[in-house]
């Protein structure tokens, strides 16, 4: 018996195995330039593997999540968050019956827009490009795949599947895109949703843990919210008498198998009583099959509420997001100003394209801390190098 499974296997298990109303690889919509299949594996595996070795995937290590990279080496950071994303859209995404490649590589592909110092550093850009269409960074992701990163000789991009590209594109393109636009449906994939879903399941969770690590946020606080309140009290009495670490990991452990439960259960009785017959019906089904219960919802809101009033909002992080905005903002304005301090790959493109697209092209890419080394040399008067 050969032991060797090709993509035609591969297609053929999903085609037995995934629900009427998933993303099946071998009916995939295409690439914006036609490749030939690969032998071993799946559109949405290549995606995914594409994604996975680019440059702007790398740089996601040195992102901010909620702390900068130089206070800890055990925060989480834009890599890491990913790649907890990325393990629950993948296990939400098996249990449901979805392609759980294409829900992990929409995942994994989600934040390679992001600029640096995380959303700090998003809102300045969005700000200082208001007349030139703004800056989001799931619209930067797009720009990113499709045009920013240079693997191979046929095409810029990574030349990703209509899918995973439509996946990644929240809120549409409202700035002009150097390649065609995935169409906006009512409804994007289940995959896509299921994506969205668990990158909040991520976040919520580990800005819990962190925050808990840092001492910023404390256990009796927390215990006004019902969701953590329950997950409290159903970790083991043994998590409870380790305590520290241990406590913690075990509440939020518990806190996250709850939302996942939740998000599963409740999404699976909502597409039973739809009965969905195809990924095409999805899309055009106004509002969202993927979800939590009411009462799940409701209490995720209040503890995402108190996360931005008690963490996001503490002058411990405020002081940090207030340096990377005072950061962007006067790289932008030097570089507007003297485009000659811009390396000449970065001004080569100033021929063909937008000048003030591309400075916050080249701002977004960078990391945290080559932020803030050029920050130092551009704006020290006493650093010559």
């Amino acid at each position: 018996m050969n032991g060797l499974r090709t993509r035609e296997n591969f297609e053929r298990e999903e085609g037995e195995r995934l629900a009427a109303y998933a993303v099946k690889s071998a009916e995939s919509r295409g690439r914006l330039v036609d490749e030939i299949d690969h032998p071993h594996r799946t559109a949405f595996q290549r995606d995914r593997d594409r994604v996975i070795h680019s440059r702007a995937f790398r740089r996601l290590e040195y992102k901010t999540q909620v702390f900068v990279y130089h206070e800890g080496d055990h925060y989480r950071n834009r890599l890491t968050h990913t790649l907890e994303g990325a393990q629950i859209a993948r296990t939400v995404a098996r249990t449901l019956r979805l392609n759980e490649d294409l829900a992990e590589g929409i995942a994994l592909t989600h934040d390679v827009g992001h600029t640096p110092f995380g959303h700090a550093g998003e809102r300045v850009l969005d700000g200082l490009m208001s007349e030139n269409g703004g800056f989001d960074h799931n619209r930067q992701t797009l720009r990113v795949v499709d045009w920013l990163e240079f693997r191979y000789p046929d095409f810029r991009g990574l030349n990703l599947t209509q899918e995973t590209r439509e996946g990644v594109l929240k809120h549409g393109c409202e700035w002009e895109h150097p390649v065609p636009v995935p169409p906006v449906r009512p409804q994007r994939s289940l995959e896509a949703q299921v994506a969205d879903t668990a990158d909040e399941i991520a976040y919520i969770n580990h800005d819990l843990d962190d925050g808990l690590a840092a001492g910023i946020l404390d256990f009796e606080s927390l215990a006004e919210n019902r969701l953590w309140r329950e997950a409290f009290e159903s970790t083991s009495d043994k998590a409870h008498r380790a305590g520290g670490s241990i406590e913690r990991a075990q509440v939020v452990i518990e806190l996250i198998n709850r939302l996942a439960t939740d998000l599963v259960e409740t999404t699976a009785a909502r597409l039973t009583e739809a009965v969905p017959g195809s990924v095409d019906e999805v899309r055009e089904t106004a509002g969202s099959f993927v979800g939590f219960s009411e009462g799940v919802e409701r209490e995720k809101l209040v503890l995402k509420r108190f996360l931005y009033e008690r963490f996001y909002n503490h002058p411990r992080v405020l002081r940090m997001t207030r340096k990377a905005e005072r950061i962007v903002g006067e790289l932008f304005e030097v570089y507007q100003t003297d485009p000659a301090l811009l390396p000449p790959r970065v001004r080569e493109r100033f021929e063909t394209e937008s000048p003030v697209r591309v400075t916050a092209d080249y701002i977004a890419g960078m990391t945290d801390r080559f932020a803030m080394e050029e920050h130092r040399k551009l704006q020290d008067p006493h650093d010559l190098s």
